[in-house]
């Protein structure tokens, strides 16, 4: 018997027993040890706002369709960033070349689950750097989600970046933003995630509610602006503000999870008047003119690489480790408390 996190309905969530399958052929069997809930994404499912509640992607047109909801509650096994140990491989994969073998430790997408049951085409290569505490390991996606929103900004030696969100991803963000060259400017609402963002390699910081960004922005770059933005937080006032931060053909890269229509986003004022490009940065594929020698993978195994090289610092990002038998109280935690945490990492 394996225990499942569950949404079964908005701002409801549920711990379910279901029954252990058994393991199909090039299959590994993971015990999991933690999964770490994504506060964008996967929030945007517990509290009923994600498209697919209410729309179908048809991934052959690459388009949303009215009409039907292409997932409905109870939503089962939400998450993406999980760790565990391998209890079983299939026969016919066991001793291949790259397939983790039973004990190793792992990291991977199977969703809150005690146990996940992955094709060993998706596990190769998955195997946790050697001397990397496990807990990392739940760092692989949403690092390379900040790795990704880096490589589309394009940065050179020097440039002037503003990264706005300061959350888990927005702090990996500056962080690989500062080792690629940058001066950071970090922008957030809340003062403490400020504070880390300045450990995390900020320049200048800046709050979103109570600081003027795009004049301070310019303050601090000599009247021009900021060559790059990178939004991250998924917040459209804020996707407003990072195009008003940079200069007259700069770049922005939108890569937070947007709901709804675009309250706040006027694009006839500095977007259209600074011919700004604007660019989305989605954890399903690299940026087109690097597609030749990135792809996702590389980008969540550089991620772990840096983290066991010291480059990059996530363990003082778990703000909490919570037993999966109290899974609705961490959601409670980031939808209504979020000056109190940053990763949330589920426990089994």
């Amino acid at each position: 018997m394996e225990s499942v996190v569950q949404f079964t309905g908005p701002r409801q969530v549920e711990v379910a027993p279901h029954e252990s399958a058994p393991l199909p052929p090039a299959h590994l069997r993971v015990r999991t040890r933690y999964s770490g809930i994504s506060a964008g994404t996967e929030l945007t499912a517990y509290r009923g706002t994600n498209p697919y509640l209410t729309r179908t992607w048809d991934a052959e047109a690459r388009l949303f369709r009215d009409g039907a909801a292409g997932i409905a509650y109870p939503v089962a096994g939400w998450g993406y960033s999980e760790v565990g140990e391998v209890t079983e491989v299939s026969p016919e994969s066991a001793g291949q070349p790259g397939v983790p073998a039973v004990g190793d430790l792992v990291w991977g997408i199977w969703g809150h689950r005690s146990e996940g049951i992955v094709p060993v085409e998706r596990m190769l290569g998955h195997t946790l750097p050697a001397g990397l505490e496990p807990l990392a390991g739940a760092f692989a996606r949403v690092g390379a989600i900040a790795y990704n929103a880096v490589l589309a900004a394009d940065i050179h030696l020097g440039e002037e970046v503003a990264v706005f969100g300061q959350g888990v991803i927005g702090l990996l963000t500056t962080r690989l933003a500062q080792l690629n060259g940058a001066r950071v400017t970090a922008v957030d609402a809340l003062d403490g995630r400020l504070d880390t963002a300045r450990a995390y390699g900020a320049t200048h910081t800046l709050n979103a509610r109570t600081d003027d960004v795009a004049e301070r922005v310019r303050e601090n770059t000599g009247g021009a602006g900021a060559d790059v933005a990178i939004e991250i937080s998924g917040v459209y006032p804020a996707l407003h503000e990072a195009l008003r931060s940079v200069t007259v053909g700069g770049r922005v890269v939108a890569s937070g999870f947007y709901q709804g229509d675009g309250a706040g986003l006027r694009l006839g004022d500095e977007f259209h008047h600074n011919r700004v490009q604007l660019v989305c940065s989605q954890i399903g594929g690299v940026p087109p003119q690097l597609a030749g020698r990135w792809t996702v993978e590389r980008l969540q195994q550089t991620f772990l690489a840096l983290v066991a090289e010291g480059r990059v610092n996530v363990s003082s990002l778990v703000s909490h480790v919570v037993p999966v038998d109290q899974a609705a109280d961490a959601y409670v935690l980031l939808d209504e408390r979020p000056a109190e945490a940053l990763q949330v990492v589920l426990s089994f």
